[in-house]
């Protein structure tokens, strides 16, 4: 009989082609860019700033719709965005002010966003125990496969129409591709209590989201995730129109974001495949330094030849450093909670994906070129490389410390542990002193050994093998003690 195919793999599927329509229809603002600016006259600073807004509202939709995932299911929240992402680009096609186009296409485009890529991210790593990082890798694919495959679709349809109906048309594929491929997603099988238990032990503590969201390693990765996104949204959403400044033609300045998408593409691949072997923390500071250099090198790009080449070094570097976030954050703070504390790194970075296109815009219109968005999206991202190195590890004995308390547990486990953590504090009870003194009943003999006894079956799952020998020794302390009283009596 053939072996069924494992669902996850249908939920990385899944994840793939909606989250490349969902943010590809976002991102194709980029192409949209210079035909609304000279059919309207509206300048690129106020266009771009339709893209800040994008951001700053996906931002926020990535939290509200992470948290949200993690209440109701991925499923009921990816409907609900691409119902509200079809409605945003029909009406935003119709815009007549500026105004209205900015709240349409800024607002409603950028919150219906935010519900495709958190939430399916939060969910893969659900389902994945083995290859997790390339599955993971291949969900964040879809965001390049977005800019290969909406980018032409969009300047096409421009070519041919114009962007009214272009942003029309996209709004209608919306709804005909994200609402039927949201019914295939659903949640894995909720594990066994032990399993949960072993999986709280090996990835992470059983932490709320508000102690996640204090801790130092949340800090580090949503810093680093923030300035990563603040180095390359600007070169990103400006790619096509520095292309065209230096006499590439609309077409194949179109096709250069469409080869820096599919570098992106077998970057995340790569860059997952690699995560799994080396550890996700050296990848990501890998990238994280390929990516600055790429960024610094387009004030020396002027040719067709020399876009494409550095389309793919540039791709490549933050196409693969993209998924590495989630991997992170699922790493430290557990399955749980993934959807919430995913989002609100993911809302900490779409602050830096706000500022590139808006700062970009602004940079063009003040100076007449692009030279001081790359060099300070350089060094932005030399700075992310530094914030990168200051994460720590999170110490594996105290989590397990903390997943495992003793004074809550129920049954024998309620007696307390002296502070040295070497066993049961065995004490004087209401028969005579204990094991520490020189006369013990039996009866409470043979409670204090029932208690180590316990302990030293039960802790070796959270504390390990020292745990187990401290244990033991208590328990061979209280036969011995117990030996010496009845010689006493005698």
């Amino acid at each position: 009989m053939a072996q069924r195919l494992f669902y996850g793999w249908i939920i990385v599927g899944t994840g793939i082609v909606v989250t490349c329509i969902g943010v590809g229809a976002m991102l194709a603002l980029s192409i949209f860019l210079q035909p609304i600016s000279e059919a309207t006259g509206w300048s690129r600073t106020s266009i771009s700033t339709a893209a800040l807004l994008n951001w700053l509202a996906m931002g926020v939709g990535s939290f509200v719709w992470g948290a949200l995932s993690d209440r109701f299911g991925t499923r009921t929240v990816v409907l609900c965005g691409g119902g509200l992402l079809g409605l945003g680009l029909v009406t935003a096609s119709q815009a007549t002010t500026l105004g209205q186009f900015q709240l349409l296409f800024g607002v409603l485009v950028g919150l219906a966003s935010g519900s495709f890529f958190t939430p399916l991210t939060a969910t893969t790593t659900r389902w994945f125990t083995r290859n997790r990082s390339l599955a993971v890798a291949l969900v964040s694919a879809g965001l390049g496969l977005g800019s290969t495959i909406v980018g032409p679709l969009a300047r096409w349809l421009i070519t041919s129409y114009d962007w009214r109906t272009a942003m029309f048309v996209i709004g209608d594929l919306a709804w005909l591709v994200i609402i039927p491929a949201a019914l295939l997603v659903r949640e894995p099988a909720a594990p066994p209590p032990g399993a949960a238990r072993a999986a709280a032990g090996t990835d992470g503590a059983e932490l709320t989201v508000a102690q996640a969201l204090r801790t130092p390693q949340f800090a580090a990765i949503a810093f680093t995730y923030f300035a990563c996104c603040a180095a390359h949204s600007g070169p990103i959403f400006h790619m096509v129109t520095h292309a065209l400044d230096h006499g590439v033609t609309a077409m194949a300045a179109t096709t250069v974001l469409s080869v820096a998408g599919l570098a992106s593409l077998v970057g995340k691949v790569m860059c997952g495949l690699i995560a799994d072997r080396i550890g996700a923390k050296r990848m990501l500071l890998t990238g994280l330094a390929l990516q600055a250099l790429a960024v610094s090198l387009y004030v020396f790009t002027d040719s067709l030849a020399r876009f494409y080449a550095l389309a793919v070094l540039f791709g490549f570097a933050y196409g693969g450093v993209m998924p590495l976030y989630a991997i992170l954050v699922r790493e430290y703070f557990g399955a749980r909670i993934m959807g919430t504390t995913f989002g609100a790194v993911a809302f900490v970075s779409t602050l830096g994906m706000a500022i590139g296109p808006w700062a970009g815009g602004w940079l063009y219109d003040t100076l007449g070129s692009y030279f001081w968005l790359y060099m300070g999206s350089s060094g932005i991202g030399l700075g992310a490389v530094a914030i990168a190195l200051t994460r720590r590890a999170r110490s594996r004995r105290r989590c397990r410390a903390r997943a495992w308390r003793p004074e809550t547990s129920p049954g024998p486990a309620r007696q307390k542990f002296s502070a040295s953590g070497s066993g049961p504090s065995i004490g004087t009870s209401k028969n005579g002193p204990g094991p520490s003194g020189s006369m013990t009943s039996v009866p409470s003999l043979a409670k204090n050994a029932a208690i180590c006894c316990w302990a030293a079956i039960a802790r070796p799952a959270t504390a390990g093998t020292p745990m187990l020998v401290r244990n033991v020794c208590g328990l061979a302390g209280a036969v011995g003690n117990a030996s010496r009283t009845r010689s006493l009596r005698k």
